[in-house]
């Protein structure tokens, strides 16, 4: 697990920001939040998989417990799943320029649909009325990339719940791009995962300065109980 360390600086000038506010959220809708779990697929878990990101087997658990959370609240679940097709490669090629492993053979159909890396880890927790969602670029949001935002917004989804890797880099784009899209967000310390405990405490602090909740995982499921109970009185 990630040694957790956000900067102090950042902390303070979120406070600033909220006017000397500890927390963002005192609670949830939950029947407008979605939980979005983010490329946590056999690519990406699997030991000695293309893009293994070690840690991401250490979040599961807390990832799980925040899917059952949402789940029993009348959440919605949303498993993301990067993805690579033909089409992809010619209007992202510039991801092959900086990184020339997705342009050798085998490497883009290793995330193509329906390959075993681009399945999700079977140790999730995903249930029938559980959403998956293909995307071919880093962030969920980017014009072209998943039908996401569209199906948020049919479902007045207006809260996410960010969990899954790379911390740094589809789970930050993601956040980043939604929040600009006037989403509300909670960033799960505990449940992103990155290569370096450097890249993932980096994400965090930029996402406690401007972009998001940071919280744990405890207190992700502890706001979510108490979002219910606030719901039911």
């Amino acid at each position: 697990m990630h040694k957790i360390a956000i900067d102090a600086d950042a902390l303070a000038y979120g406070r600033n920001l909220r006017d000397g506010r500890e927390r963002v959220f005192d609670s949830l809708d939950l029947q407008r939040t979605a939980h979005i779990i983010v490329d946590l697929q056999n690519g990406f878990v699997e030991p000695g998989a293309p893009v293994e990101v070690p840690a991401a087997r250490e979040i599961i658990d807390n990832v799980n417990a925040i899917s059952r959370a949402v789940r029993a609240g009348g959440g919605l679940n949303v498993f993301l799943q990067m993805t690579v097709t033909p089409e992809s490669q010619k209007s992202w090629s510039n991801w092959a320029y900086l990184n020339t492993k997705v342009g050798a053979p085998g490497t883009g159909q290793a995330f193509a649909t329906g390959a075993h890396f681009w399945e999700l880890w079977p140790k999730l927790d995903v249930a029938a009325q559980d959403l998956k969602v293909s995307k071919t670029r880093f962030g969920a949001f980017v014009p072209g990339a998943s039908d996401l935002h569209e199906i948020l917004q049919k479902r007045g989804i207006d809260t996410l719940i960010i969990t899954g890797t790379l911390t740094n880099c589809c789970c930050e784009s993601t956040a980043r791009d939604a929040m600009q899209m006037n989403y509300k967000l909670v960033f799960v310390s505990d449940a992103n995962a990155a290569l370096t405990d450097a890249a993932h405490n980096g994400t965090l602090s930029n996402m406690a300065m401007l972009f998001a909740e940071v919280i744990d995982t405890q207190a992700t499921v502890d706001l979510i109980a108490s979002s219910r109970r606030l719901a039911a009185e």
